[in-house]
């Protein structure tokens, strides 16, 4: 449930994160007036129970009573759009007392029915011990039979046990969180509400990453943790900003729970004075927007001919450009000035490698020979019309698959785009390998190498996407064996990326073998939930000139490549100090290149996608 905050003027909206912002309300006597009040501060929405304590339930169908305050006293559309209704907090469904088992199970099966018939977008659920088994049933079996709403799971970022000195045992409210979505089977409708730790006692870096990695709803602030500036009004520390400002990749909504005498109005003209100041909306965050976790099967650029805006999408990376740009412009300088040099571009697209070779040779003041090698017939036709209008007929345009294409002279210099987010998961290595036989053995590869990284990863989000968006003619596992392209934004990073597979061209091996395989082992640091891994590759252009998206290493401001998923099917518990073990192979037959990928710990899996039963990339 998000309540969108009332429109911005354009500009404005251009350089500020859009602050949605809740009031916590604990059982107003009039929930009517207490919404307009809230919406009078400038609120966007409230959180409330729906029953009030004067409102003592007996389950008894034959003397029926009052379950909360009557559907009458607001609107439907209000009821639907501005409250979050908090289940009676008093309910403990997992007490040792059998009575108040059964009591506090039945008026949870009435509240939720309540809260259904009302219409509320989402419902707010506590969380105040780690066995919260028998809550966790009681809502699965709601959401197996359907729920009209979201669920809000509330518990603290840091446990209060981990700072007192009173406290026997140490609680992580991390595994409270993922034994219960666990149970109740990683529903997607499940979100999390944290509350934020007070300054005192911050959580770890690493636990705030995981938190980012999980789906959260929306961020609890009390008043009490604000300061007062030097004009009176409430602001937040800079360490609390920090926090805030980490969650700003998410759609996350705040809600400011009142616990001192104050103007409530002042804190969320606050909160919305700080989606202006933190919020950096750089070349990156500008490129994806709307397109976050938003799953994409990868490229097959042998077998499919590129639409027009695929080509667009590519075209709009000047820095990629650019920095081809500065590896040809090298390349070129490290040859003989007594020859004309001959460039070949493989794969040349609709031109934007063709255009930097004929910068280059402006640049240089040097007469070059251009090649343009293309298969797709649409993009020649652009290609052709460029020649005429553009480039003056100083481009040889060749409609040809550069394996099969045999050329009249050979190339001192072969420059290619055909790197995917997994650097070979193109078939780069295939295509160059094939387009290499008229290059000079004294001849020059951009790029000369490329290289790909794994790390294992932790995203529901991603796992939930892949299991509700399964084409009606696949299986769940077709769609789990499935490499996805994807800009990751809910999602952990359990431990940094480890190097896999390296090519380097040209590949003058008598016998040429573009098969791998690589063993890699990762360090947990923290409890955590494995669902996949993720790849990344960096390339090395020409000599110094490299470009990455490793996220070490990422070249700034290039938008051309999001990182791979390789998914698992069944998401894994992992304990901290234990280790991630994944064997990892690139093979392939005549027709066919494919990945396969298995599990050696914490568990063992069985190995995913044998024999590119369900994912490959075709050579013909």
């Amino acid at each position: 449930m998000e309540v969108p905050p009332p429109e911005d003027n354009a500009e404005g909206d251009q350089k500020r994160k859009r602050m949605s912002v809740g009031l916590y309300v604990s059982c107003p006597p009039n929930i009517k007036e207490s919404v307009d009040k809230t919406l009078e501060y400038g609120y966007h929405f409230m959180v409330t129970q729906l029953t009030h304590p004067n409102y003592t339930r007996d389950i008894n169908d034959n003397n029926p009573a009052p379950i909360g305050r009557t559907d009458r006293v607001m609107r439907s559309s209000d009821w639907s759009r501005l409250v979050v209704a908090q289940i009676t907090p008093s309910l403990d469904l997992d007490s040792e007392v059998e009575h108040i088992r059964d009591h506090s199970k039945s008026i949870f099966a009435q509240e939720l029915a309540f809260a259904s018939h009302l219409g509320i977008p989402a419902l707010w659920i506590t969380l105040t011990k780690p066995d919260n088994v028998q809550l966790a049933r009681a809502l699965y079996e709601k959401t197996v039979s359907g729920l009209s709403f979201s669920v809000w799971v509330n518990i603290p970022m840091t446990h209060p046990s981990r700072y007192s000195p009173l406290s026997e045992h140490e609680y992580d409210t991390w595994d409270w969180w993922n034994e219960f979505r666990t149970y109740c089977n990683y529903d997607k409708r499940l979100g999390l509400v944290l509350d934020l730790c007070d300054i005192k006692h911050l959580l770890l870096y690493n636990e705030l990453k995981r938190w980012i990695g999980e789906p959260v709803k929306a961020i609890v602030i009390p008043t009490s943790y604000f300061l007062i500036n030097q004009h009176g009004k409430p602001v937040l520390s800079r360490l609390h900003q920090d926090i805030i400002k980490k969650f700003m990749s998410l759609d996350v909504q705040y809600i400011i729970k009142n616990d001192t005498e104050c103007d409530l109005s002042l804190y969320v003209r606050y909160l919305s004075f700080l989606g202006k100041k933190l919020y950096v909306r750089d070349t990156m965050t500008e490129f994806v927007q709307g397109f976050e976790d938003f799953l994409q099967n990868p490229l097959q650029p042998l077998t499919e001919h590129l639409e027009t805006n695929i080509y667009e999408i590519f075209e709009k990376d000047g820095v990629k450009y650019n920095t081809y740009y500065n590896a040809i412009l090298k390349a070129v300088q490290s040859l003989p000035v007594d020859r004309v040099p001959v460039v070949m571009v493989v794969g040349a697209g609709r031109g934007p490698l063709v255009q930097a070779v004929l910068n280059v040779s402006i640049t240089l003041d040097r007469k070059l020979k251009v090649y343009a090698v293309e298969k797709n017939p649409f993009a020649i036709n652009t290609l052709v019309h460029r020649c005429k209008t553009e480039w003056a007929d100083q481009v040889t345009l060749i409609k040809e698959d550069m394996r099969s294409y045999q050329p009249p002279e050979q190339a001192d210099i072969l420059v290619s785009e055909l790197l995917g987010s997994f650097g070979d998961n193109e078939l780069s290595p295939e295509c160059l390998d094939g387009a290499q036989r008229f290059l000079k053995r004294t001849g020059i590869t951009i790029p000369q190498s490329y290289t790909s990284y794994l790390a294992p990863l932790q995203s529901t989000k991603i796992f939930n996407e892949i299991r509700h968006n399964r084409p009606l003619d696949k299986t769940l596992q077709f769609c789990y064996e499935t490499p996805y392209i994807a800009h990751l934004a809910n999602f952990y990073q359990i431990a940094p990326p480890q190097p896999l597979f390296n090519f380097t061209h040209p590949n003058w091996s008598e016998k040429i073998n573009n098969q791998r395989y690589k063993k890699l082992v990762f360090q947990v640091e923290q409890n955590c939930l494995l669902t996949g891994f993720v790849g990344y590759f960096d390339t090395i252009l020409y000599k110094d000139v490299k470009l990455s998206i490793h996220p070490d290493s990422h070249t700034t401001d290039m938008v051309s490549w999001f990182p791979i998923v390789f998914p698992l099917e069944n998401p894994v518990y992992v304990e901290e100090g234990k280790t991630i073990e994944i064997s990892f192979w690139r093979t392939e037959s005549n027709e066919k290149v494919w990945y396969e990928w298995c599990l050696h710990s914490p568990v063992k899996t069985e190995i995913m996608n044998s024999n590119g039963r369900s994912y490959y990339l075709r050579k013909h």
